[in-house]
C-alpha cells in the first residue's frame, strides 16, 4: 500500500526540532517561521511541554469520556481565565474542523434554525459541515454542497443584515483573521456591528479562532481587538503545540443536554496535558506580549517594502502579498536561506512562527528577505 497522494511535498524531511529551529535527515538546519500552519505555538520540543506529556504518558494516556477526568476540568478553568471567557463552557474535540462542526450543531440546537452565514474566501475545515462553510468549490464534493450555507462579502454589513433579517440563520461564522485566504481582517467596526446584528436577529456569533487565536495577534483571540464577545469560539491549531486537540467555547445562554455532543478521543489525558503545558508557557514566558512586540518588528521592517503589494495582519499572523516580479520568493527563502514560511496561493507569503520567536530570529529573516529582493 502507498499513501493517498493529496499533498504536494517538498523533498525535505524534518527529523528534529528545538524552538524555531529544525534539522532535516541530511543535517541541514532550517528556521521555522510557519510552525506547521500555526500549530507550533510555544516552539518545538519545549522542555516544559515534553516533561508534562512524558509524565502523563507514564501515568495514563487515554480513557473514555464516560468517567471523570480532572485534567479536562483544569483545562477549562485555565483556558477561561487566560482567554477572558470565564463564563463560557468548554467542549473538547480533536481538530479545528471538528470544533466548527460542533459549533454549527450548538447554534442550530439552540436556535432551532438550519442555516449558517459565512464569508467570501472563508476556510473553516474539510469535514462535511465545515467544508460547506468554506468558500472553495474545489474541495467540496457534491455530497457537501447544500442550501444551508450562504456566503456574503467580508466587511459588508448591509449584506449581512439582509440575510439575517430572514430569521433562518442559526449562526454567523467568521475567522478572527482569514488565514488560508491570505490574511484578510474583518474591521473592528464590522465585528462590532456584526455582534449587534446577531443580537438583534437572535443569531449566534461564532468566531473561528483556529488559526488566529492563542495569542498569535497580540490578544488571546483576534476578535478581542474589537472589544466584542462571541457566543461560540472555536480553537485548535496552537492549543497543544502539535498534539491533536480542538475546543468549542460555548456561551452560558446555551443549555447542555446529555448526548447533545460527543467524541471518542476528544479531551483525552495527553491532549489536555499538552494544552495545559501550552497555557503554562504562554503565561510564564509572556508570549502574547512577545507576539505583539515581534509582530511590530516585522511590520516596521517590511510594511511598504518595494517587493510588496501589501503587508497584512496583526502580531505573528502576517501576510506578505508579493509584486508579480517577486513570485517564487517563498521557495528561494526555503532553498537558499533555509527559512520555512507558508503561502496563500502563489502570491502571498504567510509568516506564522512560534510565539517564542526572538528578535534575533526575526532580524535574520528580515536580512535574508532583503538580500533576496535587492
Amino acid at each position: 500500500m502507498e499513501l493517498f497522494k493529496t499533498y504536494k511535498l517538498w523533498d525535505i524531511e524534518p527529523v528534529k526540532g528545538l524552538d524555531t529551529t529544525l534539522w532535516d535527515d541530511k543535517g541541514q538546519v532550517y528556521t521555522d517561521l510557519y510552525g506547521g500552519h500555526a500549530v507550533i505555538s510555544v516552539g518545538h520540543c519545549h522542555p516544559h511541554y515534553v516533561e508534562m506529556l512524558t509524565a502523563q504518558l507514564n501515568k495514563l494516556g487515554f480513557y473514555s469520556n464516560a468517567v471523570q477526568n480532572s485534567i479536562q476540568k483544569e483545562l477549562a478553568s485555565r483556558l477561561g481565565q487566560v482567554s477572558g471567557y470565564t463564563e463560557h463552557s468548554l467542549f473538547l474535540c480533536n481538530s479545528g474542523a471538528e470544533a466548527n462542526e460542533n459549533a454549527f450543531k450548538v447554534a442550530s440546537f439552540h436556535t432551532g434554525r438550519p442555516k449558517i452565514l459565512a464569508f467570501s474566501k472563508a476556510f473553516h475545515g474539510r469535514t462535511s459541515g465545515a467544508v460547506s462553510a468554506t468558500d472553495n468549490p474545489k474541495i467540496q464534493a457534491p455530497f457537501n454542497k447544500n442550501s444551508n450555507v450562504t456566503f456574503v462579502p467580508l466587511n459588508d454589513i448591509e449584506a449581512v443584515e439582509k440575510e439575517l433579517a430572514s430569521g433562518q440563520y442559526a449562526g454567523v461564522i467568521i475567522e478572527g483573521i482569514q488565514g488560508v485566504a491570505g490574511i484578510y481582517e474583518p474591521t473592528d467596526n464590522f465585528l462590532r456591528s456584526l455582534r449587534d446584528l446577531c443580537d438583534k436577529f437572535g443569531t449566534m456569533l461564532i468566531l473561528d479562532e483556529i488559526q488566529s487565536g492563542y495569542g498569535r495577534t497580540g490578544k488571546f483571540f483576534a476578535h478581542q481587538h474589537a472589544g466584542i464577545e462571541a457566543d461560540i469560539v472555536t480553537t485548535a491549531k496552537g492549543m497543544a503545540n502539535g498534539f491533536p486537540i480542538g475546543g468549542v467555547l460555548i456561551s452560558p445562554k446555551v443549555k447542555a443536554e446529555y448526548g447533545m455532543l460527543g467524541t471518542t478521543f476528544g479531551g483525552n489525558h495527553l491532549a489536555c496535558t499538552g494544552a495545559l503545558a501550552v497555557l503554562d508557557i504562554i503565561e510564564n514566558e509572556h508570549l502574547v506580549e512577545n507576539a505583539a512586540k515581534i509582530g511590530e518588528r516585522f511590520r516596521a521592517a517590511l510594511e511598504g517594502h518595494h517587493s510588496l503589494k501589501e503587508y497584512r495582519g496583526k502580531g505573528l499572523m502576517i501576510g506578505l502579498e508579493l509584486k508579480e516580479e517577486f513570485i517564487g520568493l517563498r521557495d528561494r527563502l526555503l532553498f537558499e536561506k533555509h527559512f520555512f514560511t507558508g503561502a496563500a496561493g502563489a502570491g502571498v507569503i504567510r509568516i506564522l512562527p512560534s510565539l517564542t520567536v526572538s528578535e534575533e530570529t526575526a532580524d535574520s529573516f528580515i536580512n535574508a528577505y532583503n538580500e533576496l529582493t535587492k
